[in-house]
């Protein structure tokens, strides 16, 4: 993999995430418009790990299209291959976080320009100059981005790139749950590195058991070669070749929401992978590798956003050396 031009290419939504962040003095909910979109927050956090990284998507014509374009390359994400759509606007998400931390998500997308994504304006030689791919669920909710996202895959992979999926499961983006389920074991099929959150490992295998669950997906698809399942503030697990490791989440409160958290965890998973590859990985490997990702991921709990909201390595390894001591 070594010669490529990107360190990691990841396609799908870009977004405005509109956060809670109180009331006016008349009462009135206030909400915040932070840049968002699961593909391109993992790029976020992998550009502050030094990674060069491209993103594929489509936003509208439109305020939040222009302001995200602006804010990803403010990252330093290349957006060369960002589309745009001249008649859906750029999709738009309300999130409320939950008295219990979890979030419920409203989205404006009917249609979104994400979804309007084709296998035209798909960027071939980018695809096949990649050392990672990474992609989720909301590329695949339609025929038309869907076709699109299978494309990228297939292009990816004949070309020697890892492939790294997240089904980043939103219920209310799907005309049903089975056709959820159906996209969700294709990306399943094709991945070689998996990061799965604890509801969706329930939801693909039936099982409230992280190891009865991982021990499903491992026989269904051995092509998945490092499977990483998030449990919120519980911590995280690690499943490779017969090695099973957790690291237990930081509690060090401060956190206003989770936005993003996977998706930091996710890209410090592809850091790690870049660096280390994925042979002859032995139990304290991994657990150095979920301790890091985890420090970032509870980071970006401390902080509103995602894109704009990354920590830096150096934050991180302090954080790490504050847990040691």
């Amino acid at each position: 993999m070594e010669g490529k031009r990107f360190d990691v290419v990841a396609l799908g939504e870009l977004l405005v995430d509109f956060t809670d962040n109180g009331l006016s003095e008349q009462g009135n909910t206030l909400f915040e418009a932070n840049p968002g979109g699961a593909p391109c927050n993992v790029l976020a956090m992998l550009k502050k790990l030094n990674r060069s990284c491209a993103f594929v998507g489509k936003v509208g014509d439109d305020l939040f299209g222009r302001q995200l374009r602006a804010v990803a390359e403010g990252a330093g994400i290349c957006m060369d291959y960002l589309a745009v759509d001249r008649e859906a606007r750029t999709t738009l998400a309300f999130v409320e976080k939950l008295p219990n931390g979890d979030r419920d998500f409203s989205f404006y997308r009917n249609p979104g320009a994400d979804m309007m994504l084709t296998e035209e304006d798909l960027p071939l030689e980018v695809l096949a100059d990649c050392r990672v791919f990474h992609f989720g669920t909301l590329s695949m909710t339609h025929e038309g981005v869907r076709r699109a996202t299978r494309k990228a895959i297939d292009r990816a992979k004949a070309n020697g790139a890892l492939i790294s999926f997240d089904p980043n499961l939103r219920p209310p983006l799907w005309e049903n749950l089975e056709d959820a389920r159906t996209q969700i074991n294709y990306g399943l099929a094709h991945c070689d590195v998996l990061k799965i959150a604890d509801n969706e490992l329930e939801f693909m295998t039936g099982e409230m058991d992280f190891d009865k669950g991982a021990a499903i997906l491992r026989e269904r698809y051995p092509n998945i070669r490092l499977l990483n399942v998030t449990a919120g503030p519980e911590g995280s697990y690690s499943y490779y070749d017969g090695v099973r490791v957790f690291r237990p989440a930081l509690e060090l409160g401060g956190t206003i929401e989770t936005t993003g958290a996977g998706d930091t965890f996710c890209a410090c998973v592809l850091n790690f992978a870049l660096e280390c590859g994925l042979e002859g990985l032995t139990e304290k490997d991994l657990g150095d590798m979920l301790s890091f990702a985890n420090a970032a991921a509870y980071l970006v709990t401390t902080r509103k956003g995602a894109i704009r909201s990354m920590p830096e390595r150096g934050q991180v390894e302090a954080l790490l050396r504050m847990e040691v001591l």
